[in-house]
C-alpha cells in the first residue's frame, strides 16, 4: 500500500469545522470554515488525509484533541492587521495579555539581546514555550550570553498556512520546553507556480513605517514535490520624538481628591518637569551639573536652602560660588537640575530591522524502503537590527587638577569613582554625551532531511527519521566609554617639549603619554561651563568612546526515529501507538568583546564569556485507545497518555507523562481532561550564563530620599542602614547574573491540569452556537528564573521583617562605608510558581444574506500568578498587577459574500491594578499604579478576484487607543506608560496587501 505524503489540504473545511466545534475551545482567529472559498471546495479531496495535531503524535482523521487548540491562518493575521506571524503570536489572543519581549525592548538587558522576538504563553517565560515548525522544534537564536528560546524572526511568513497553538504542557509529547504550551508553525506544501506579495504599513505619525515584499512558488512531478518562499521585511526606526505621549516622561503625581497635580513644575517652563530622576521609571539623567562637597552659594529658581552639592553653570551668579547656581542638596532640589536634553528623545521607541527569509522544502518518492518518501527542509534567515539610546558621562576632575578652574580649586568631591587611580575627586562633571548606537546581525539557518515510510510488513506501521541541524551564529556592536581611556585622560600633566602637538591641550597632556607615547591619549578638556554642557573635542570623544564588538554562536543537532501505527482493533475503533527516539546536542558561545571581559567598560556591563554544552537523549511512546463509540449516552469515549523518559547529561534523567480524556455523551457535548507532568533542565545560558554585570540607576536605590517619602516600613527599614533621611545614592547599582551551575542550581518540575467542556449546536434558523469552558492550573516546582534586580531591591526593603541576612534582602549587598548597592541576580530555583485560569470561547455563525456571517468572543481569567523565591518566603501573589491582566480577550466578526471578507477585530487588555501588591502605597496616596481597560481595534476589507490577484486592506488600532500612564518609582516606563508588549506604542495606521498568483 502507497502512503499518501501528499495531503493537498492540510487544513481542509471539514477539518477545522471538527477543531472548532469539537476540539478547540478558546480559538483566537478562525479560518473561513463558513464560507470557503467555491473554488477550493471544488479541488477538495473527498476525504482528508491523516494529519498530525499539535500536542499529540497520533495521526487521525480529525482535528479532535483532548486539548485546547487555537488554529490562526495567514489570513487572520492579514485581517486583523498584523505585519507578521511574530506579531500575532505576541498579540493578546495567544499571550492572554502576558507580557512579551518585543521591539520596544531595544535598549534593555533581555534574554536573546536585542531585537529578538520571543514567545511567553501563560505568563511564564519564552523558556517554557516551545515553538516548532512542521513539528520540528525551531532552535534558539540571539546575541549575548542569554541566548534560550527561538526568535519569532526566523518564521517563515510568506510561505506559513496556519499557525497550531497548543495551550496546555506537553513535555510528553515534545521534551523539555513544552510547559506552558506549544506553537507549531505549518508551511504549505501544496504550492503550484509562483505568488508575489507586498505589503505596506503607514502609521499616523512618523516613523515605524513597514514594508514586507515575498515571492512562493512551488511545482511536482509524479514522484516529486518542491516549493520555496524568500522575503523581505524592513521596519522603520520609531523614536521617542515621533509620538507626542513620550516626549515628555513626567512623574505622574497627583493629589487623588482634587486631581491636582504634584509632579515638581519646571521653574524654566512653569510646566511639570520632562524626564525627572525621581526613580525607577522617570528615565531621566543628570546632565548640565558638577558635584562637589556641601558649599554655600546662590540656589537657582525653585531650590530650597543655601548649602548644594549638585551645580549648574549661570554667568549670572557673581557670589557664593562664581559662576554655578545651587541645583542639589537639599530637600527637592534634586527636581530642579537639568535632567534632558533634546538628544534624549532620538532613543529608539521602536528599534529598526531588517530580515531576510528563505524557506525551501521538497520530498522525492524513492519507491522502495516501504514506498519511503525522502525529505527536507531548509530555513535561513538574517536578520540585521539596531537600536539608538542616550549616554551621560560622568567626568572626575582629580582633586588638585590644573583642569580644574580657581573657583573651584578647594572643591573635594569624594574618594576615587573609577577613573582616578585611587586619588581623591576634586569636581564630577555630569554631562550629556549624546546618542549611542548598537546593531546586531544574527544569521539563522536550520536544515532538516529525513526518511518515512510505511513499516513492512506490519500494516499501517510507518516510520520517520530525521536529522536536523541549526546553526545560529551571531555578531554584536555597542559604543562604549573605556574605564582605562578614561583614567588615562583625567590624569594631565605639563607637556614635555616635543610632545605631539594633537595630543596637547593648553600645554597639558596625559601622563601616559609620557611612559607609554604609542597610547596616544588626548586629555580632558579644562573643567568649564562649554564641558559641562556637552560640548567636547571631537578628538577626546573618539579616544574614550569607542565600538564594542561580541559574537554568539548557537548550534544544535538533532536525531529523531518515530514508529507509530494501529496495535488493536476494538469496537469502538483502533488503538493507535507511538514509539520514539530522540538525541539533542546543544552548544552555545557567547565571546563578549575584551573591553567588556576585563570590566574596561565604564558604567557598561561585564560579562564573561559563557560556554557550554549538553547532550539529551530521549525515549517516548503514546498510546491512544477508543472505548466507546456511537452509543447510548457515549457518542465517543476516547482515552490518550503519553510517556517520556529524559536523560541530560547535566543533570539527570526523569521520566515525564500525560493523561488526557474526550468524551461526548451526545454529538453536541463533550467533555476534556489531561494531567501531565514536565521535566526542564536549565537552558545552557541559565547553566553557564558568564559572570556579568549590569547597573540601575543610582535613583533605583529604594532608600533614595527616603525622608521625602510617606513614613512606612521601607522608610523604617532604610533608616536601619542610613542614617540621613536626605541620603542620595551617587553610584550605579551593581546588579551581579552568571548560571547556576556552579552553585546547586536544580532542574524544574511542573504538574499540568486542564479540564474543559464544549458545547456545538445548531440553533435552527438561528445559525449555530459553539461555547467552550476550560480550566488550567500549572504549577512549577524549583522553577528556574531570574527575580529581578529592581524587584529583589523592592521585595527587601519592604519587609516588615526586614533582615539583611535573611529573604530577598540575603542578595543585596549595602557597602557600610560607601553605602553603594549591589544585587545577586543569579539563575536560582524558584520554589513556587503556580498559574491557574479559564479560557472561555464563543463563536456563532449563520447565513445573512448573500454571505455568511461569523462571530468568535475569546476571553481568559487568570485565578492565580503567585510567585515564591524560597520556601520559607511569603507567597506574591502578581494577578491583576501592572504586566499580569485577570482578564484578556479578542473579538472577531467577519462577513464573507462571493468575493469579498470584511473583518473587525477588538483586542482586549483588562485593567490591572498593582496597589495590593505594592502594600506600602495606598490607592488613596499621590501614586498611579493602576490602567484601565485597553481595546484595539481593527477593520479590514478583502477582495478576490477572478484573474488570481487579491487586495487586502485596513486600519489597526482605528480609535487610535490612548495609552494607560501611571506614576514613576516602580515600574519601567516608556513615556508614562507601562513598558508592557500588549499596548500599542505605534498608534493607528493604515496598511494594504497586494497578491499576484501566475
Amino acid at each position: 500500500m502507497k502512503a499518501d505524503w501528499k495531503l493537498k489540504h492540510p487544513v481542509s473545511t471539514t477539518a477545522l469545522g471538527a477543531l472548532l466545534l469539537a476540539g478547540a475551545g478558546g480559538v483566537a482567529w478562525s479560518a473561513d470554515a463558513a464560507a470557503p472559498n467555491p473554488e477550493a471546495q471544488a479541488e477538495e479531496p473527498e476525504g482528508l488525509g491523516e494529519v498530525v495535531v499539535v500536542g499529540s503524535r497520533i495521526r487521525r482523521t480529525t482535528f479532535d484533541s483532548p486539548a485546547p487548540l487555537v488554529v490562526i491562518t495567514r489570513d487572520d493575521v492579514n485581517s486583523a492587521g498584523f505585519s507578521s506571524i511574530t506579531e500575532a503570536l505576541q498579540s493578546t489572543g495567544v499571550t492572554n495579555g502576558g507580557a512579551q519581549i518585543n521591539n520596544a525592548f531595544g535598549g534593555y538587558v533581555t534574554d536573546g539581546g536585542p531585537g529578538a522576538n520571543t514567545l511567553s504563553m501563560r505568563n511564564l517565560g519564552a523558556g517554557r514555550t516551545l515553538v516548532l515548525i512542521n513539528g520540528r522544534r525551531v532552535a534558539p537564536s540571539g546575541t549575548r550570553g542569554a541566548v534560550g528560546s527561538a526568535d519569532l524572526n526566523v518564521l517563515p511568513n510568506a510561505i506559513v498556512n496556519r499557525v497550531e497553538v497548543l495551550r496546555d504542557g506537553a513535555s510528553s509529547v515534545y521534551g523539555s520546553d513544552a510547559i506552558a504550551g506549544v506553537v507549531n508553525v505549518v508551511t504549505d506544501t501544496n504550492i503550484e507556480g509562483l505568488t508575489f506579495e507586498g505589503r505596506y504599513t503607514a502609521p499616523q505619525g512618523i516613523g515605524g513605517d513597514e514594508t514586507r515584499l515575498s515571492v512562493v512558488g512551488g511545482l511536482s512531478g509524479d514522484r516529486w514535490r518542491f516549493s520555496a518562499s524568500a522575503e523581505y521585511y524592513q521596519r522603520q526606526d520609531l523614536t521617542l520624538a515621533d509620538r507626542a505621549w513620550t516626549r515628555c516622561n513626567t512623574d505622574q503625581f497627583s493629589d487623588p481628591e482634587t486631581g491636582e497635580v504634584l509632579d515638581f513644575i519646571d521653574p524654566l517652563t512653569g510646566e511639570p518637569k520632562c524626564y525627572p530622576i525621581t526613580g525607577t521609571g522617570s528615565n531621566g539623567v543628570t546632565i548640565n551639573t558638577i558635584g562637589t562637597q556641601a558649599l554655600t552659594g546662590v540656589g537657582a529658581a525653585g531650590s530650597v536652602g543655601t548649602s548644594f552639592n549638585r551645580w549648574r553653570p549661570n554667568s549670572a551668579i557673581t557670589t557664593g560660588l562664581v559662576g554655578f547656581e545651587g541645583v542639589g542638596g537639599g530637600t527637592n532640589n534634586i527636581n530642579v537640575r537639568d535632567t534632558f536634553e533634546p538628544r534624549m528623545l532620538n532613543e529608539s521607541l521602536i528599534s529598526p530591522a531588517k530580515v531576510t527569509t528563505f524557506f525551501a522544502q521538497g520530498s522525492y518518492d524513492l519507491q522502495t524502503l516501504g514506498d519511503a518518501q525522502l525529505y527536507s527542509e531548509v530555513l535561513a534567515n538574517r536578520r540585521d537590527s539596531s537600536q539608538v539610546n542616550y549616554r551621560q558621562l560622568s567626568m572626575d576632575y582629580r582633586l588638585g587638577s590644573p583642569l580644574i578652574p580657581d573657583n573651584l580649586a578647594d572643591s573635594n568631591f569624594g574618594p576615587d569613582q573609577g577613573t582616578s587611580d585611587g586619588e581623591r575627586v576634586g569636581v564630577r562633571a555630569f554631562v550629556g554625551f549624546g546618542n549611542d548606537h548598537s546593531q546586531q546581525r544574527v544569521d539563522f539557518i536550520k536544515a532538516t532531511i529525513g526518511l518515512r515510510g510505511n513499516v513492512t510488513p506490519l500494516t499501517g506501521w510507518r516510520y520517520d527519521g530525521l536529522i536536523a541541524y541549526a546553526d545560529s551564529d551571531a555578531t554584536y556592536d555597542v559604543q562604549s566609554f573605556l574605564t582605562d581611556r578614561v583614567t588615562y585622560a583625567s590624569d594631565v600633566v605639563a607637556a614635555p617639549t616635543g610632545t605631539d602637538a594633537q595630543l596637547v591641550r593648553d600645554g597639558l597632556t596625559c601622563r601616559i603619554n609620557i611612559d607609554s607615547p604609542a597610547e596616544r591619549c588626548i586629555p580632558f578638556p579644562p573643567l568649564s561651563s562649554q564641558t559641562v554642557g556637552g560640548v567636547l573635542p571631537q578628538d577626546f570623544k573618539d579616544y574614550i568612546f569607542r565600538p564594542v564588538h561580541g559574537s554568539t554562536r548557537y548550534k544544535e543537532t538533532l536525531a529523531n526515529l518515530t514508529f507509530d501505527g494501529p496495535l488493536f482493533t476494538l469496537p469502538a475503533g483502533e488503538m493507535q501507538g507511538v514509539l520514539g527516539l530522540e538525541y539533542r546536542r546543544q552548544q552555545m558561545n557567547d565571546s563578549p568583546d575584551p573591553n567588556s571581559v576585563a570590566g574596561n567598560l565604564y558604567n557598561l556591563t561585564v560579562s564573561a564569556p559563557t560556554r557550554g554544552k549538553d547532550n539529551v537523549k530521549e525515549i517516548y511512546t503514546e498510546i491512544e485507545i477508543p472505548l466507546l463509540r456511537d452509543k447510548l449516552l457515549a457518542d465517543n469515549l476516547t482515552l490518550n497518555g503519553s510517556l517520556r523518559w529524559t536523560d541530560y547529561d547535566s543533570y539527570g534523567d526523569d521520566m515525564t507523562y500525560k493523561i488526557a480524556a474526550m468524551y461526548a455523551p451526545v454529538d453536541w457535548l463533550s467533555f476534556r481532561a489531561t494531567l501531565g507532568t514536565s521535566f526542564r533542565a536549565p537552558a545552557l545560558f541559565e547553566q553557564f550564563q558568564g559572570a556579568t554585570s549590569g547597573f540601575l540607576s543610582a535613583q533605583g536605590d529604594p532608600c533614595y530620599e527616603y525622608g521625602t517619602l510617606p513614613a512606612s516600613t521601607l522608610t523604617a527599614n532604610c533608616a536601619t542602614q542610613i542614617s540621613d533621611p536626605e541620603f542620595r545614592q551617587t553610584q550605579s547599582i551593581r546588579v551581579n547574573s552568571e548560571g547556576g551551575a556552579g552553585s546547586g542550581l536544580a532542574a524544574e518540575t511542573s504538574d499540568n491540569l486542564t479540564v474543559g467542556v464544549i458545547v456545538q449546536h445548531d440553533i435552527g434558523s438561528l445559525g449555530r452556537l459553539s461555547l467552550a469552558l476550560d480550566y488550567f492550573d500549572i504549577k512549577i516546582k524549583n522553577g528556574v528564573s531570574q527575580v529581578g534586580a529592581a524587584s529583589i531591591l523592592d521585595l527587601c526593603y519592604v519587609d516588615p521583617t526586614f533582615d539583611p541576612n535573611e529573604g530577598f534582602c540575603r542578595l543585596v549587598t549595602r557597602d557600610p562605608t560607601t553605602l553603594a548597592l549591589s544585587v545577586s541576580d543569579a539563575y536560582t530555583n524558584i520554589a513556587t510558581q503556580v498559574t491557574t485560569g479559564f479560557d472561555y470561547s464563543l463563536r456563532w455563525e449563520r447565513q445573512v444574506g448573500p454571505g455568511n456571517l461569523r462571530f468568535n468572543a475569546n476571553a481568559t481569567q487568570f485565578r492565580k500568578q503567585d510567585f515564591q523565591l524560597f520556601p520559607d518566603d511569603p507567597v506574591i501573589e502578581w494577578n491583576g498587577t501592572i504586566n499580569y491582566p485577570e482578564w484578556s480577550g479578542t473579538f472577531d466578526l467577519a462577513y464573507q459574500m462571493d468575493k469579498w471578507r470584511f473583518n473587525y477585530v477588538v483586542d482586549w487588555v483588562g485593567k490591572m491594578n498593582s496597589y495590593e501588591y505594592l502594600e506600602e502605597i495606598e490607592s488613596e496616596s499621590i501614586y498611579d499604579f493602576k490602567t484601565s481597560d485597553y481595546f484595539v481595534h481593527a477593520i479590514s476589507a478583502r477582495y478576490t478576484s477572478d484573474e488570481n490577484w487579491e487586495i487586502t486592506a485596513g486600519i489597526r488600532n482605528v480609535w487610535n487607543a490612548k495609552i494607560p500612564t501611571i506614576s514613576s518609582l516602580v515600574y519601567n516606563r516608556v513615556g508614562n506608560a507601562p513598558l508592557y508588549s500588549e499596548y500599542d506604542y505605534v498608534g493607528r495606521r493604515a496598511f494594504v496587501t497586494v497578491t499576484k498568483k501566475f
